[in-house]
Parts: structure tokens; C-alpha cells; sequence
């Protein structure tokens, strides 16, 4: 898999990533995420959570939506975006689970640890997004 560094409508830093049509997507995802928040000199403990997050959503873009495409991770204004692609329309729905449930929290956890979650109907299909909020740490502190 290769990433390739991208500039936004907004001009903040976006790497997009095609995801693999098997089940090491969430792997591969956080994998290139992790890599791409070092770039970035984050290394807070809610790397943690976005990287939890980034196994969720790419898990449901598999098992909810159509084709799964890419990752996208876009920084700036110390907040990371990342928002994944498939070609289905079905639109992501929170639900509570049944407690003994052993399944279905995925939207459940995503809603918890990011500052906001949603998804946007797109040519081709949707992107899911979730917003986390992280801060540099400055150089020499």
C-alpha cells in the first residue's frame, strides 16, 4: 500500500490511503495512521483512541457498506479528520446494542472517544468521518 500526501480545499495536509479488499484493512489503517500522526510529532495518549476509532470505522465501512475504498487523514488547527470511503449508501446509524451483545458498538465507541462523527453522501457513495482534538506539544517544552 502507498500513501500519497494530498492538499485539501482547505490546504491542510491530507494522506489518503486505498484500503485493501480483505481483512487487514483495520490493520493497514492504523498502521499508516500511526505513521502519519509521528510525522506529524503527536504522540499524545489519544493517539490511542484515534487509533481505535480508525479500526472502527474501517471495520464498518467492510461489514455495513460497499466496496470500501480509502482512508483519509487530514490535520490542522490541532484537529485530526479521518474519514473513510465505500460506495454504499446505507447511511451509518448509532444504535444502543443488546448488553449481551458481542458485536455492534463500533459507531458506539467511535461517538464516544471523537469529538464529533458523521458521514457525508458523496459521487460514488459516503465517507464516514470522525473529529479528534489534538494539540502539538511544543518543540522544546
Amino acid at each position: 500500500m502507498t500513501m500519497s500526501k494530498l492538499r485539501s480545499e482547505g490546504s491542510l495536509p491530507v494522506v489518503s490511503l486505498p484500503l485493501p479488499v480483505d481483512v487487514t484493512a483495520p490493520a493497514v489503517a492504523r498502521q499508516a495512521v500511526r505513521a502519519t500522526l509521528a510525522s506529524l510529532g503527536l504522540d499524545d495518549l489519544a493517539i490511542d483512541d484515534v487509533l481505535l476509532a480508525t479500526s472502527e470505522l474501517v471495520t464498518n465501512a467492510f461489514e455495513h457498506g460497499e466496496s470500501p475504498d480509502k482512508l483519509e487523514v487530514e490535520y490542522g488547527d490541532d484537529r485530526l479528520t479521518l474519514r473513510v470511503f465505500d460506495s454504499g449508501t446505507d447511511r451509518p446509524r448509532l444504535k444502543e446494542p443488546a448488553p449481551m451483545a458481542a458485536r455492534s458498538r463500533g459507531l458506539q465507541l467511535v461517538h464516544a472517544l471523537s469529538e464529533d462523527w458523521g458521514h457525508e453522501l458523496c459521487v460514488g457513495g459516503k465517507y464516514v468521518w470522525a473529529v479528534f482534538s489534538l494539540p502539538r506539544r511544543d518543540v522544546g517544552h
